[in-house]
């Protein structure tokens, strides 16, 4: 059985982001009893980077879009406070139930409770953990706020030192699109489209197409041919290192 205590070791010796999100995929679900639950990297306006999760489809991303952070009030409460939070500790089980959120979010995908906490790196909000129980489980505690307050500051921590370890002074390239996209690159370099990329990452076609679009800004770039010539100089040790 997962402790807190066995994550947090893992969470510790985790030697890439890739790898670090998975350690909290494997085991969060076990350890908050979630019927689904998610990692994801956010930009400087709040907006979803990249994105992992567990039990829900590929749609939820999409769905939640659509409503928007300004009408999730978790979400709300973690950006100004950075700090854990479920729906309850924000709205009374009434008003809850009669937000945009649940409304159009959770009941769609049979949401009844939602937690979330911060994922923080330099004094601002670049990511965020959830986890979500249906109707037949018991709402978030106290408790289990207490302890996804402890799970996202060892996450923030490992997170920060990876980021700080992850490049190297001649990798230019490296430093300016993110491991995701990196993870992205190498698998368009392989050849790989659209659909196979998504299937092969466990994301959405359409997260493909939008992570191409910024790499493609990042890069001063066109085409998927003239993306992988500008990185073909990067050791291929050094790009898959970043991810696996």
């Amino acid at each position: 059985m997962t402790t807190l205590q066995s994550l947090f070791h893992h969470l510790a010796i985790a030697s890439t982001e890739y790898e670090l999100r998975s350690v909290f995929l494997d085991t969060a679900g076990e350890l908050f009893q979630a019927q689904a639950w998610g990692f994801t990297l956010l930009d400087q306006d709040f907006q979803i980077v990249e994105t992992d999760k567990r039990g829900l489809p590929d749609s939820f991303v999409d769905c939640y879009n659509e409503v928007g952070i300004p009408k999730d009030p978790v979400m709300s409460s973690v950006i100004e406070r950075h700090a854990p939070v479920h729906n309850h500790l924000v709205l009374s089980p009434e008003n809850w139930k009669r937000s945009a959120i649940y409304q159009h979010v959770a009941l769609r995908y049979g949401i009844e409770h939602i937690m979330m906490g911060p994922l923080v790196g330099g004094g601002h909000l670049v990511g965020k953990v959830y986890l979500m129980r249906n109707s037949k489980t018991m709402p978030f505690s106290t408790e289990d706020v207490s302890r996804l307050s402890a799970l996202c500051t060892h996450l923030s921590v490992c997170l920060a030192t990876l980021r700080a370890s992850a490049t190297t002074p001649d990798s230019g390239l490296v430093k300016c699109l993110t491991p995701r996209e990196l993870q992205i690159a190498d698998l368009v370099a392989q050849g790989k489209r659209t659909a196979e990329i998504s299937t092969t990452l466990g994301i959405t076609q359409n997260s493909v197409k939008q992570a191409l679009k910024r790499m493609f800004l990042k890069l001063d770039v066109s085409t998927r041919a003239e993306m992988v010539a500008q990185l073909q100089w990067v050791p291929s040790s050094q790009r898959v290192g970043l991810f696996r």
